[in-house]
């Protein structure tokens, strides 16, 4: 009989508890016991189904199941590459009817699976993992367990772009059918939650896939059938015992509520194309995707001009676990070292994480809240695993403290918002997945509660940050809020800008029209933060610590805020997953009111442990570098900078001046080098004709130069405004 994928992974969890202790076995005592335990777990009869010490070539396989599996025990400590080369002497000279789709190597701690294909060098690499994870890889002996086939791919890169790609594909298909606008983003939300579903245990092993295959191929009653499992995964329990109609394949879902199908979404209408794209997508394994997919499916379905507006740019999890180390795990993590040996430290440590709370006020899909939580529930389960020895609760649920409800975020976005809720939903549920593997007690939390993370759609720089979450209840603040230079800002940003950016008396700023968008954000952020200890740390350009805008962002924080910044990242290059991915180089900053013992720069893969960090994210003092209208010595002042009114025409460039030269070389000593603030800065060479006091029958013997003076002349004739209309009479001067 075919186990439900639920009924694996309890199995699978079962397992591992009991022979979690490799030490102690060895092939010829306890290798077959193993094994059948092990095919146990898939519903296999290890007896009725194969056979041990199964003859093949010139020696004897430990175990066969022709066509599924061979497998060779090794005691511990022998090597597996060499029980790899062993077993396939056993199986080549098997009948091609016989041979096995999977060869597996184990030495009771580690095992090695082969997919067939490797023994003629398809592309498949071995699948190595420990005995005590195998709840996160079953789904790899899909062939003994009698599974739907998935894809399989070397590089995790690889898979989470395919199928953000994919799910962009069936965006643009049904949005070219005329499904749009809010309809549409809630729709693939929960097309995402059930491919996520399927593929971790909440949905029983294939069953959404099945539900979609079983629709006719032109896909023409596709947008019916998924209308109705959408109104079945709303229906509680009770109620759905009282349904005796109710089709066997629609029973073998689960109820799911958390508000995600409690609305009715109009029919989207299926092609056949479109049909195989949704199938496409079922066959990937969902819970190996990366949570970063979400950011970078929704980067991939969005119009590149609402992104560039937006400031929309998704973050890898290497740059978010840029931020969220040095913010609060890696303490997280010295504390715990501290108090694993002492009961009551470790019982109230365990308190303390289950109380902190976490703000992102420009969200987007949640990543930060997402990684930030696996994190923390990643420590979580560090702790049980201290106690488990000492923990007699039956009850999983009562261990674990550490909860989404400790996540806030602001999103301008509609769409971000749901697929935020949703993901940090899903997020649960995997790290439910992995403390049951520890545990040794299968546990999820469903059906999904409506007071999961609180996510909150609205513009966070007209939101007051309190109506969110109290500031005395929150711990930390962090995200990538949207990067958008003063000169693309629209109106209303620079109204945003223009309404937080306010002196002591309440009065914009006067250089608040001048900065990036994001500064915005770190304003906010500071004046929330007084009189407390939260830390914060954003994701930002790199234009907030270069240039004339360090002191319009930093000098109002540091003298108004008292903040001081606690640890920064240099310029770094951005990378995520996205199509189309924004070329970027950021910063990440850290800052909050407190006097932190260590203050660190990281540059590149350098740690530096500073004694203050100021703004330019050096260590030295904060001292600002500002723009002022009189000089600071005795000097001449400076009226105006170089300022040509010529149109160009009496500038030569680098690259034109041999050919200028060669047509007209009198012109020579008249050509002076042209330095103007971009040619400084960038060591850029520019040349221009200086034609002062040169008198005109000189001028007469220089066409090239006669030419030039005439395009001059006439650019300013035809200039809108007077004062350099005047200028006409003058075209040599410069």
């Amino acid at each position: 009989m075919q186990l439900s994928r639920d009924k694996i992974k309890r199995n699978a969890v079962a397992f591992s508890k009991h022979w979690q202790d490799e030490n102690k076995w060895n092939e010829k005592s306890f290798g077959q016991s193993f094994l059948r335990d092990f095919l146990a777990v898939f519903g296999i009869d290890a007896i009725d189904r194969g056979q041990y010490e199964k003859r093949t070539g010139d020696g004897f396989a430990d175990y066969l199941l022709p066509k599924r599996i061979a497998i060779e025990m090794k005691s511990h400590g022998k090597s597996l590459a060499d029980a790899y080369e062993q077993l396939l002497d056993y199986v080549l000279p098997l009948p091609a009817d016989e041979m096995p789709e999977l060869l597996m190597v184990c030495d009771f701690e580690n095992i090695i699976l082969h997919h067939r294909t490797e023994i003629t060098k398809i592309r498949y690499k071995p699948i190595e993992f420990k005995t005590k994870d195998l709840l996160n890889y079953v789904d790899h002996f899909h062939t003994i367990a009698g599974l739907e086939t998935h894809y399989e791919f070397d590089e995790q890169f690889e898979v989470n772009v395919l199928a953000a790609e994919k799910m962009a594909n069936l965006h643009d298909d049904l949005q070219r059918h005329g499904y749009e606008g809010h309809d549409l983003e809630i729709y693939l939300v929960r097309l995402l939650f059930c491919l996520f579903a399927e593929d971790t245990g909440i949905f029983p092993q294939d069953t959404f896939l099945s539900y979609v295959k079983n629709s006719k191929e032109d896909g023409s009653d596709l947008s019916g059938r998924i209308v109705r499992l959408f109104e079945v995964l709303s229906v509680p329990d009770e109620t759905r015992a009282r349904r005796t109609l109710l089709s066997p394949e629609l029973k073998e879902f689960r109820y799911i509520n958390g508000r995600l199908f409690e609305d009715r979404l109009p029919s989207a209408d299926f092609d056949a194309k479109m049909r195989l794209t949704l199938i496409d997508c079922c066959k990937f394994d969902w819970s190996k995707i990366s949570p970063a997919i979400f950011g970078a499916m929704f980067q991939g379905v969005m119009d590149k001009n609402i992104r560039r507006a937006l400031g929309a740019h998704y973050t890898s999890e290497e740059n978010i676990l840029k931020l969220v180390d040095p913010l609060f795990m890696d303490d997280l993590r010295v504390e715990l070292k501290r108090v694993r040996t002492d009961e009551k430290r470790l019982d109230k440590f365990h308190e303390k994480i289950s109380q902190l709370k976490f703000l992102d006020p420009a969200c987007g899909c949640g990543n930060f809240l997402m990684i930030a939580y696996r994190e923390l529930r990643k420590l979580e389960i560090e702790i049980l695993r201290i106690k488990k020895n000492r923990q007699k609760v039956l009850d999983i649920s009562v261990l674990l403290k550490v909860s989404i409800k400790q996540f806030y975020g602001i999103e301008i976005e509609d769409f971000p918002c749901e697929v935020a809720r949703v993901s940090l939903w899903l997020m649960d549920h995997l790290m439910n997945l992995q403390a049951s593997k520890e545990l040794g007690q299968y546990f999820v939390r469903l059906p999904l509660t409506k007071e999961g993370a609180t996510i909150v759609h609205g513009n966070a720089l007209q939101i007051d940050w309190e109506d969110v979450v109290p500031k005395e209840e929150l711990s930390y603040i962090l995200g990538n809020p949207p990067y958008v230079g003063y000169s693309f800002q629209s109106e209303r940003q620079k109204a945003d800008i223009l309404s937080i950016y306010l002196d002591a008396n309440g009065k914009p700023l006067k250089t608040a029209g001048k900065i990036d968008y994001v500064a915005a954000w770190y304003y906010k952020a500071a004046k929330y933060i007084t009189g407390t200890q939260i830390r914060v740390a954003f994701v930002s350009t790199n234009s907030i610590t270069e240039g004339e805008q360090v002191a319009a962002v930093w000098k109002p924080l540091f003298e108004m805020f008292g903040v001081h910044i606690e640890f920064a990242y240099r310029t770094f290059k951005w990378t995520n997953e996205a199509k189309g991915k924004a070329a970027v180089h950021c910063v990440i900053i850290s800052f909050s009111q407190q006097n932190r013992k260590e203050i660190v720069i990281y540059d590149s893969e350098e740690k530096i442990v500073a004694n203050s960090i100021n703004p330019y994210l050096i260590d030295a003092p904060n001292v600002f570098v500002e723009s002022r209208k009189t000089p600071l010595c005795n000097v001449p002042e400076m009226i105006t900078g170089n300022r040509p009114a010529d149109g160009g025409h009496l500038i030569i460039e680098d690259t034109d001046l041999p050919a200028f030269l060669i047509a007209d070389p009198s012109s020579e000593k008249y050509i002076r080098r042209f330095m103007g603030g971009t040619e400084f800065i960038n060591n850029q060479k520019r040349w221009c004709l200086w034609l002062v006091g040169v008198p005109a029958f000189e001028l007469r013997q220089m066409p090239e130069v006669m030419k030039r003076i005439a395009a001059c002349k006439r650019d300013r004739e035809n200039a809108p405004d007077a004062g350099r209309r005047k200028l006409a009479k003058t075209p040599t001067l410069f």
